[in-house]
């Protein structure tokens, strides 16, 4: 599938759940529903809390919800794909979105609080054009926008959020876009990130955005992504395969400490983010010392967008990953 027609597919599919899309930590407020899109009204009135963080001069937005009493199994924060929302996690208005609701809702019901954090629109490429609502995840010579806005949710938020005896462990779990900064953010934080589960994504220290505008049929997200060995793109075949990876911009140093564990989430025939780029970044955090459990990949079907999305099937293998990390913890 070329990248125009892809394109094309993904605005189509994706349309409906768009319509509305419309540093330093300063401090958090509860913000009321008139300050709140009609979407994020609907999750409050499931009741979700809103949250907005002043983070390096922006304004930061989140969801979250959690279990009465201690959180007895710690936090998920879940970061969406590309061009998405994080009220998509939380009111399923399109069909397609549904099984990312289920996967909070089966969370929530297990004992987690759950954090649904939003990127920003800010993001731009290495030559300075904007990439629209995407994660900052790259290795880029200017500062990153959502490393310090994860870090003010884990170190200052969370904090003043949990009732007493709740656990403190912190899980990342992201789509795409979400995916690639979930390995990010579980690399650079280290020590205070329990485990992490990338879904439909890949190496966000080995690839690079081209912001074009106009390439893609999209209006929420601009450009392509390339491996940054193959000079392929993410969405062709064996895009990520390469004999040696001499081109990883440097990976973030979190420190000493144990690293957090890792699985990898991804489907054989993913049409959008190509099974090789899932490979590459499973293979590269095991060489690197991070402790993985056998990566989870589904199979069947043709090469295809639907396949990139988040499945059912990957919610409860994902919760479980988490679960036998935190009882390790207790022995």
């Amino acid at each position: 599938m070329s990248c125009r027609s892809t394109g094309r597919v993904l605005s189509m599919l994706l349309a409906s759940l768009l319509v509305s899309a419309c540093g330093q930590h300063t401090g958090a407020r509860q913000t009321g529903p008139a300050e709140a899109s009609p979407q994020e009204r609907q999750c409050m009135a499931r009741g979700w809390q809103r949250v907005t963080l002043q983070v390096g001069g922006l304004p930061r937005e989140l969801l979250w919800k959690a279990p009465s009493g201690p959180w007895a199994k710690g936090t998920i924060l879940v970061m969406h794909g590309g061009g998405g929302q994080h009220f998509q996690w939380c009111v399923a208005n399109a069909p397609v979105v549904a099984p990312q609701v289920r996967f909070s809702e089966l969370a929530l019901a297990e004992g987690y609080a759950v954090v649904l954090l939003n990127s920003s629109d800010r993001v731009t490429d290495n030559q300075g054009r904007v990439c629209g609502k995407v994660w900052d995840d790259e290795v880029r010579s200017r500062p990153n926008l959502d490393l310090p806005f994860i870090g003010a949710v884990v170190q200052e938020l969370l904090p003043r959020l949990r009732p007493a005896h709740s656990r403190s462990e912190v899980f990342i779990t992201g789509l795409s876009s979400g995916g690639y900064m979930s390995t990010r953010a579980a690399t650079h934080w280290g020590t205070r990130v329990t485990a992490f589960a990338p879904v439909s994504s890949g190496d966000p220290y080995g690839w690079h955005r081209v912001c074009e505008a106009g390439t893609t049929a999209r209006a929420t997200v601009h450009g392509a992504g390339f491996d940054n060995e193959t000079g392929k793109q993410i969405t062709e075949r064996e895009a990520c395969r390469a004999a040696a990876y001499p081109n990883e911009q440097p990976w973030d140093d979190a420190g000493p400490g144990p690293k957090p564990a890792f699985r990898i989430f991804r489907h054989e025939e993913d049409g959008i983010n190509d099974r090789s780029c899932g490979e590459k970044i499973s293979q590269l955090l095991r060489e690197r010392g991070y402790r993985g459990a056998p990566d989870f990949v589904l199979q069947g079907g043709p090469r295809s967008l639907a396949n990139h999305l988040w499945l059912d099937a990957y919610s409860r293998p994902l919760l479980d990953f988490f679960a036998a990390e935190l009882s390790a913890r207790n022995k």
